[in-house]
This record gives structure tokens, sequence and C-alpha cells, in this order.
């Protein structure tokens, strides 16, 4: 298997982050060691794993197409990506801190995704869109079906009311910053594996106001941000699928000097339904049918999503047989059309009779009734149902 984290998936480098999704879940039940022959199995399996955290990153994936697998890999092991967005180690915190050079080759790269990505450090520098936010909802096959408005209660960081996310009190006395002269920015030149680099970033002493105040805001202790709850309105589109992510945008955490929000990515959980299972965008129903139907032939009412059809069985039915009701299936997620709703009889015995219908099933037997044949292919439908 190759190491690009891509091929991996086998999904393209403008795969979304639905369709990275999908490809983990199919190669993860291809090689999870539980199930695979595979002898490599297991090496695989996390190697599946990685690739879809770094790709369903937004930060880390774009490192990843920035630097390449290797040079990926080698920070990753220098400790470059611990803990993910916002988790980067600060000054003097090891191999990706913004002080000295210790912690190998890799030890001064830490400012360099600073200006590539505008990460970590606490400077601000100029407005910034803030991070997006992560939650889960649930909902239920009908919602899926038919599309549906939820509604959606979390809490978030928010701008502080009282000092306007500035984290300071209007009128606080302040001092020039010493760090930076009142710049709000310093320049530092580094050698870097990539060469000789002058680099400007935020001073992190005044978090690039360029000015010190002797207060700090008491509601958010001079953090900028409150966490307040609040309930949002949720649009469910027809067609979605368990696990798929819908994206609110600037909905999420609040920017920085001015900067947007970022955006709030919701992962949409389908609850189960009690009678019909969903594969993509087909139905899967087990209508059962009793002796006689199965025998003589019967016009039975089947359920859909959009209320009962009649399904015609015809004489001689076998148990497992699968009937298509095409059409009737769950809606394509922003297209035409809709799956097929798949209809297996199943043919059901009786627990117990009463005299006339056991003197009747024992005329029937005597007649030749108990003779059976099966045919050829019973094996393989009873394999495929399972």
């Amino acid at each position: 298997m190759s190491e690009d984290f891509y091929e991996v998936l086998g999904v393209s480098q403008n795969a979304s982050e639905d369709e990275i999704k999908q490809a983990y879940r199919k190669k993860a039940q291809e090689y999870h060691p539980d199930v695979s022959d595979d002898p490599d199995a297991e090496e695989k399996f996390k190697k599946i794993q990685q690739a879809k955290k770094v790709l369903t990153d937004e930060e880390k994936r774009q490192a990843y197409d920035q630097m390449g697998h290797e040079r990926f890999e080698q920070a990753q092991k220098q400790g470059g990506f611990d803990g993910g967005a916002g988790g980067r180690r600060g000054a003097g915190g090891g191999p990706f801190g913004g002080g000295g050079g210790a912690g190998g080759p890799f030890g001064d790269m830490g400012d360099i995704f600073e200006q590539f990505f505008g990460g970590g450090g606490g400077g601000r520098g100029g407005p910034r869109q803030g991070p997006d936010l992560r939650t889960t909802m649930e909902v239920d096959l009908e919602d899926a079906y038919h599309g549906a408005e939820k509604e959606l209660t979390i809490t978030r960081p928010e701008s502080c009311p009282d000092c306007d996310g500035s984290g300071h009190p209007p009128g606080s006395d302040s001092e020039t910053c010493p760090e930076c002269n009142g710049r709000g920015q310093v320049t530092k030149v580094q050698q870097t594996p990539m060469g000789r680099v002058q680099q400007t970033t935020a001073c992190r002493n005044c978090r690039g106001e360029g000015t010190l105040y002797e207060e700090t805001c008491s509601t958010c202790r001079g953090d900028g941000q409150v966490r307040n709850e609040t309930t949002l309105s949720v649009e469910i589109p027809a067609g979605i699928e368990d696990g798929q992510t819908l994206r609110m945008e600037r909905e999420g955490a609040p920017g920085e000097e001015g900067g947007p929000n970022g955006d709030l990515l919701i992962e949409v959980s389908v609850a189960e339904h009690p009678e019909f299972e969903r594969e993509g965008n087909d139905l899967y129903y087990r209508q059962a049918v009793s002796f006689p139907q199965a025998v003589f032939g019967d016009t039975v009412a089947v359920p859909t999503m959009d209320g009962e059809v009649e399904l015609e069985i015809p004489e001689g039915t076998q148990s497992g047989e699968v009937f298509r009701l095409e059409g009737k299936g769950m809606p394509r997620l922003r297209r035409r059309g809709q799956g097929d709703l798949f209809v297996r009889a199943q043919v059901v015995t009786p627990e117990s009779l009463n005299e006339e219908q056991r003197e009747a099933l024992e005329a029937f037997a005597e007649a030749g009734g108990e003779e059976i044949e099966v045919d050829q292919g019973f094996f393989e439908k009873i394999k495929n149902s399972f």
C-alpha cells in the first residue's frame, strides 16, 4: 500500500471531506484486523486511520499538501502536530516552539507554519478568521428522507460583550509595548531547511496590539471571549446519509482583530429505523407472507416512506424472494431521482393450527405436498441473504 495518504484511501487530492470519510469506512471494513485475511491487515489498517486523521483535519491537510508526505511525516515525528488544530506546542514547548533552535532540523518550523497558515503563537497581527467548531446531530430516517429544519443547541465562544473582545475595559490606562515599540509586530531572521527566511509575526507580548493595558476585563479575564449557549436552526437536506457533515458558515468561534467567525461543522448521524434498512440511496424491507399467500399469490400493502403501496405476490413465491419497487427509496442528495425499495418476502410458518387447518394440511401432505425440490440457486440465495 502506498505511503501517500490520498492513495492509501483511494481518493483524489480534490476529494471533499465527505468523500474521504466514505473512502475511509470502505477501506476500514476491508482491512480491519478482525475480519481481513490480509497478512498485513493490521499495518494497513493503522495507515488508513492515520490518513483519515490527517485529511479530515483542515489545518493538517493544508500542511500535508504544502509539505508533501515525507516532510510532513518528519515534522510529525518531531511533535509538530500534537493535538491538531490549535494544539501546536508554544514557545519553548518543543520542536515547533518559537524560541531557540532546539529540537533538531525542524526546531524553527513553528513560525513558518504561523506565516503560511496563521496558526498558534497567541499573536493577533491583523484580522483573522476564527477557528471552525465541530459537533454532532442525530436525525431519524424520516427527516433524512423528506428534509427538515431542526434546532441545535451548542455552547460556543463568543466575543465578550463587556469589552467588545478587546480583553480590557474601555478607558483602561495603557503604555506602548516595549517588545515591538508599538508596532505590534516583530521581525525574525531564521535559518531553516528551506533556506534563510525573514519573517514578520505578531508581537506575543502585546498580542499584536502594540499597547499594553493595566487592567483586564473582569468578565472574560482578558481573553476577549466568553462561552454562551445558543440555539441554531439547521436545514437537513433530503437524502443526507449517516456520517455526512453539514457546514454552517460563520457560526463557529469568533475571529480576531475584527476577522470573521469560523464555521460550524455538524456531523449528522441517521438513527436506525424499526422497519427499513438503508444502503446508500436504497431501502430494504421484510414483508411477512402467509403460506397460502405464497402458494396462491395475493396483493399485499407494503409501507414506504410516502405511505403504503400495493405489491403483487405471485403464485409460488419462495421465502427470501426479493421484489423491487423502483423509485421508492431515498432521495439522491442534491440530485434528481430516488433509489429503490427492495422488498424481501418472508414466508411465515404458522406456530399453531386449529383442527380444520391441520386436517387440510394433512390432506395436502397425503396428496404429495411433502415432496420438495430445491432449485440449484437456493443455497446461493441463502448466502446472499446474510
